[in-house]
């Protein structure tokens, strides 16, 4: 089925709706249905074929705009709120965020929390202060960052709250296929998590290490110079030994004995 995908404030993923007649442009703002009612989203794709979430319901007029502007002011409002309770009744969780669906009716509260924080107790009062049904949404530290968003290591904005669709497994090899330092602090994210961006180049570190002998691997070059493997340069190809002398030695892999 043809859909578009849409994205909603509250991270970088794209959901597939579907449309019937003309599909509507990119970057405008439409209206979708969604299971917590009507949503304010922008279309970030062209057609495509897809599984839909939902359906496209309208293009967003300017009252729905102002709507939707009216109802983040209430929905921060409320934040602030909640912000202050928790911090008064010492509970054990941070507040992220407040959202209403487009029709008011459904208020999402993202919160995260070290431990299971039971928070229902709250939800008939904060239901007959927003006028909403209320839903507690908690976010791991993954899904934190990308609805809040961040700078990472590198100076840009975090990949999870611009552009990634899913987080994909990463893990300490990867770091160390690549020749990093193994400081938590190195290669750790705004989240406390590896680096998602440890994936994008493994597989091509894979392909330089194939060619390389393992560390500690005892090699000798065409020159009958022998030692130790102690050091791994996969883009540069070349590998750092140490001697039986205890000299240090950089070699080309195409330099050394097959």
């Amino acid at each position: 089925m043809d859909c578009v995908g849409v994205r909603f404030n509250h991270g970088p993923k794209l959901y597939d709706y579907s449309f019937s007649g003309e599909p509507p442009a990119l970057e405008s703002w439409v209206v979708v249905s969604t299971p917590r009612g009507l949503e304010l989203g922008k279309v970030r794709t062209a057609p495509r074929a897809g599984r839909p979430q939902g359906e496209v319901v309208r293009q967003a007029t300017p009252q729905d705009l102002e709507a939707a502007s009216k109802l983040r002011e209430r929905a921060e409002d409320l934040k602030w709120w909640l912000k202050a309770k928790f911090r008064r009744e010492s509970v054990p969780a941070k507040l992220l965020g407040c959202e209403f669906t487009l029709d008011g009716n459904h208020l999402s509260v993202h919160y995260s929390a070290e431990e299971r924080v039971d928070l229902r107790r709250w939800v008939g009062e904060i239901s007959r202060l927003a006028g909403a049904r209320v839903e507690f949404l908690a976010l791991g530290p993954r899904d934190q960052t990308a609805y809040l968003g961040t700078l990472g290591a590198c100076g840009m904005e975090s990949c999870c709250s611009t552009h990634l669709q899913d987080f994909a497994q990463v893990s300490i090899k990867m770091a160390r296929d690549q020749q990093l330092p193994l400081s938590p602090e190195k290669i750790s994210g705004p989240c406390g998590r590896l680096l998602c961006c440890l994936q994008y180049e493994h597989e091509l570190y894979q392909e330089l290490l194939a060619g390389l002998p393992k560390k500690n691997a005892k090699v000798c070059t065409i020159h009958d110079v022998c030692g130790k493997v102690v050091k791994l340069n996969p883009l540069a190809q070349t590998v750092d030994m140490i001697t039986e002398e205890g000299s240090m030695v950089t070699a080309h892999k195409d330099e050394l004995r097959r």
